[in-house]
């Protein structure tokens, strides 16, 4: 390296946090003397680890160990809170906004690099469904996950506590929308701690409510394979689950859930997991995307036809060189994402030391999925698991991958201890609005519109 090099990474998920990981570590001696930067842009000071949101929201994990802080990791990065508005690669600058950009009253700062690694992620792909915008809630962040968490127990507690059979219908009754990972296992989980919590009211019994998953497709968990995604079907319907395949959500209006099929739901709950799409910060940038507003990749994990600029995980489209069929794409998922940051930390090392590049190569290993505790399904090079030995290897799979060995242990910890202490069912809901108590007495009228928030969450 002759020159000092200014690395910026746009995103902390997983691609963001473990590519700059990846740098801090390989460029040790080049940050220490000055020759080598890096800058990581993310919304949110930490990394969610997603696979452990539905137990977090299941109260299986607690919320604060879903998720990794980032400058405490990063220890030698520069770490930015805020949002990348656009990149101009032709100039090498990025344009960020942070949460003091509208006190300063300004568009955002501008923040130049030699090298650029894009790892924005993805945001929930939503349609244009009446009342989906008012009343459904995505499934992606931790703040989701605990704020349905306290959203079910709330409407447990307004079904004990009406005497209307319409209100005490609705409020039981629970429709999550696609069959993926997130809306199965999040149901899975769901729908077990509302089980056990039903215990504890004294006129709300498990058949009382409606647990409802909508898919468009007919199949769910198409990760885990065929057979496994039919045994899911069963294993969930065996619980009383309503699975409607090839089935849509049309409206949501008015608090009610009306499907492709006809079927009308009064309900207060819909969950709305119906897939991804990319960031939209790619389509503010001067880089190639492809038809599906991905950025063309090569497989060394360089931008098509962009030197200096770098990206992997939800954001690109990666070939799969191990597929033997052209054309084809490595899948957006953790899986490749957490393989790609590696590569991709080392190719940008390589290509600033003038050494030759490495090829990502990843064949699919397979897929794990929770139904709940001690359920699950899972299908690992080619054998097929169910029930507790499929929960066991997901567990043990994500227990390893979830990053540093203090958020190992204190995970570990708590799964140790929830075998001996029965399940906490407090719900929170009042974090969503913390200031309305201090209001009331201050003698104001106290808000029940959360907070803006740019992630759509409260």
């Amino acid at each position: 390296m002759k020159e000092r090099a200014r690395i910026l990474v746009v995103g902390g998920g997983y691609v963001g946090m473990y590519t700059a990981l990846r740098l801090q570590r390989r460029l040790k001696r080049e940050l220490g003397r000055g020759e080598a930067e890096i800058t990581v842009v993310t919304p949110d000071p930490y990394m969610t680890y997603q696979p452990f949101l539905p137990e977090a929201a299941a109260g299986a994990i607690s919320p604060r160990h879903v998720v990794v802080p980032l400058r405490r990791v990063l220890d030698r990065c520069r770490v930015v809170i805020g949002e990348a508005a656009a990149v101009d690669h032709a100039t090498r600058t990025a344009t960020v906004r942070t949460p003091a950009t509208e006190e300063e009253g300004t568009d955002g700062s501008r923040i130049e690099y030699d090298e650029l690694v894009l790892a924005p992620g993805s945001v929930a792909r939503t349609l244009p469904i009446p009342g989906l915008a008012d009343h459904a809630i995505g499934f992606k962040t931790v703040e989701e996950a605990i704020g349905l968490r306290n959203h079910v127990l709330e409407q447990m507690d307004i079904a004990s506590s009406t005497r209307d059979p319409a209100v005490r219908d609705a409020a039981l009754t629970f429709v999550f929308v696609g069959g993926g990972y997130a809306g199965v296992e999040a149901l899975g989980e769901l729908e077990d701690m509302a089980r056990y919590a039903t215990r504890y009211y004294h006129n709300v019994r498990p058949e009382d409510m409606k647990w409802i998953l909508v898919e468009a497709s007919d199949r769910i968990l198409p990760e885990v394979g065929e057979e496994m995604g039919r045994y899911t079907v069963t294993e969930l319907r065996r619980r009383n689950i309503d699975v409607r395949l090839e089935t849509r959500l049309d409206s949501c209006a008015d608090r009610v859930a009306v499907l492709s099929d006809g079927s009308r739901f009064p309900t207060r709950t819909v969950v709305w997991t119906a897939g991804v799409k990319p960031h939209p910060v790619l389509a503010a940038t001067d880089l190639p995307l492809n038809e599906r507003g991905r950025l063309r990749c090569t497989a060394e994990l360089a931008v098509a036809g962009a030197p200096h600029a770098w990206a992997a995980g939800d954001a690109a489209a990666v070939p799969d060189v191990t597929a033997g069929e052209e054309g084809r794409e490595c899948a957006p998922n953790a899986q490749h994402a957490l393989r790609q940051a590696r590569v991709l930390g080392d190719n940008v090392v390589h290509s600033l030391r003038g050494e030759p590049l490495e090829t990502y190569a990843h064949k699919y290993a397979g897929s794990v999925a929770s139904l709940g505790l001690h359920k699950g399904v899972a299908q690992v090079y080619g054998r097929k698991l169910k029930g507790y030995p499929a929960w066991l290897m997901h567990r043990t799979y994500h227990l390893s991958r979830v990053p540093t060995f203090n958020r190992k242990a204190r995970v570990a910890a708590e799964w140790t201890l929830a075998g001996f202490f029965k399940r906490e069912i407090v719900s929170l809901g009042s974090l969503e609005h913390p200031r309305a108590e201090f209001e009331l007495a201050a003698g104001g009228k106290p808000s029940h519109d959360p907070p803006h928030n740019p992630k759509g969450s409260s």
